[in-house]
């Protein structure tokens, strides 16, 4: 919610950015605003997270891909996420959230994004997620099958790291429709 209105008017503004395949990497100008930043005016470690929605969003938005989300229905979301950091982003400091769609699995999708100032990473995130539909989730062919169409097929040298494919294998948790039982 806290981003909100943010995520609108990037919406908004990126539909009048220049164009992008779904296989381009997306560089979206930020800067550290006093909403993104805790006590010690650095932005907050879990903002990240948060921030990183819309470096997909204005990938998806800029290939096209977000229209064709809209009218299948389509929601993206997230089944794990981790991030590192190097330095902090303090108040009003501008950088770049960098965006790269990595490829797919038979299960999720797999994007790297990265925090960037005066060309030096700041911090690096990877997100595995989903799309779902009204009937559940979508499968991943159904998807390259739409970018395809687009005239966006996946580039053949395009590989998702082995390390990332057994990092979401080994951080998921059982599928919704198992138990998951809490125990320490």
């Amino acid at each position: 919610m806290h981003l909100l209105l943010r995520t609108l008017l990037l919406l908004i503004r990126s539909r009048r950015r220049s164009k992008l395949t779904l296989w381009d990497t997306s560089s979206l100008p930020l800067k550290a605003l006093p909403t993104d930043v805790d006590i010690a005016l650095h932005i907050n470690n879990g903002m990240y997270l948060s921030l990183m929605d819309l470096g997909r969003f204005d990938l998806l938005v800029r290939c096209d891909m977000w229209n064709e989300m809209r009218q299948r229905k389509w929601t993206p979301v997230v089944q794990s996420e981790m991030i590192t950091f190097r330095k902090s982003l303090e108040l009003w400091q501008s950088y770049t959230l960098e965006t790269k769609f990595l490829g797919v699995d038979d299960r999720s999708m797999y994007f790297e994004q990265r925090f960037v100032v005066d060309g030096e990473i700041y911090a690096r995130g990877y997100i595995a997620g989903r799309l779902r539909g009204p009937n559940g989730p979508v499968p991943n062919e159904e998807i390259l099958a739409v970018a395809a169409e687009k005239g966006q097929p996946i580039p053949a040298d395009r590989k998702v790291p082995e390390w990332l494919l057994a990092w979401r294998e080994q951080a998921a948790l059982p599928s919704s429709r198992k138990p998951a039982p809490h125990r320490w």
